[in-house]
């Protein structure tokens, strides 16, 4: 179903374009900008030299072709390894006996493309998109580094003017965690900065649509979204907004479209702007 609606949903690529390039990789990032999406979402974790870089996983064994813990390994050991061939693979098992190849593949001259990368290159790479692109960027936890986390993310906002909004509607950035205590690291010291507390499964002193203290954003699973549309309705009757997460599947994009959601974060960003009528 297409639909063109009044009520404008704002699409977010996870982790880029990450359906048809490797995550988290410049690629992924400057296909979702192509296809058009209205922000990028990112997972931030700190190296053990103090960088803030882009990785999902505790881990690098699964995204690359190395191993170890990221908050162990140095920017320069990250640099490295190889974020992108592992996507080969998938896709190409994906289209196992199908006639045409995938869109998509790793080329060794295309390294930039494909190696780690650094929150502050993404911060470039959205300063320079020529249009708004939002960013939701979610720390991860728990971590050996723990409020340095959110002190370097904040340092590295400052640096490119994105700190202290004029308020939380006027702000390109938004910070994302499913650690409420994150969340309150991050307001305290940058209180008009937007902050969006995610939830995985709905607790029952958060089932009447409350969210902590400063948090005016909930980011539910789609799985809560399918199985709970009452608290949907509950978070938006609060004055709250909805951002789900991950959003996929046509049936998905539709219940979001009937629930007045306000952000789908999908791995599929062109196609659900299709969907949407964008």
């Amino acid at each position: 179903m297409t639909h063109a609606r009044p009520h404008r949903i704002q699409v977010v690529a996870h982790r880029g374009a990450s359906d048809e390039a490797p995550e988290h990789t410049l690629a992924a990032y400057r296909k979702a900008i192509e296809d058009g999406a209205d922000a990028l979402e990112c997972d931030v974790r700190l190296t053990a030299d103090g960088h803030l870089v882009c990785v999902h996983d505790r881990r690098v064994n699964r995204t690359s072709n190395g191993r170890g813990a990221v908050s162990a390994l140095e920017l320069a050991d990250l640099a490295a390894l190889d974020f992108g061939s592992w996507k080969n693979r998938e896709a190409r098992e994906a289209w196992r006996g199908r006639d045409e190849e995938p869109d998509w593949e790793f080329r060794p001259e295309d390294r930039e493309n494909t190696s780690v990368l650094t929150l502050e290159r993404l911060l470039e790479l959205v300063s320079d998109a020529g249009r708004r692109v939002e960013l939701a960027i979610e720390t991860k936890h728990p971590t050996r580094w723990a409020g340095q986390v959110e002190e370097r993310l904040l340092v590295l906002l400052k640096r490119f003017g994105l700190d202290a909004p004029a308020s939380a509607a006027e702000s390109p950035v938004r910070i994302m965690s499913f650690s409420a205590r994150s969340l309150h690291r991050v307001r305290a010291v940058a209180p008009t900065l937007p902050t969006v507390y995610l939830v995985q499964f709905v607790s029952p002193r958060l089932r009447d649509g409350r969210l902590p203290a400063g948090v005016r954003i909930a980011g539910p699973s789609v799985r809560i979204v399918r199985n709970h549309p009452g608290y949907v309705e509950r978070l938006k009757r609060a004055g709250h907004q909805v951002h789900v997460w991950t959003v996929n599947e046509p049936e998905d994009v539709d219940l979001c479209v009937e629930l007045g959601i306000d952000a789908i974060i999908t791995n599929r960003p062109r196609a659900v702007l299709r969907q949407l009528g964008r």
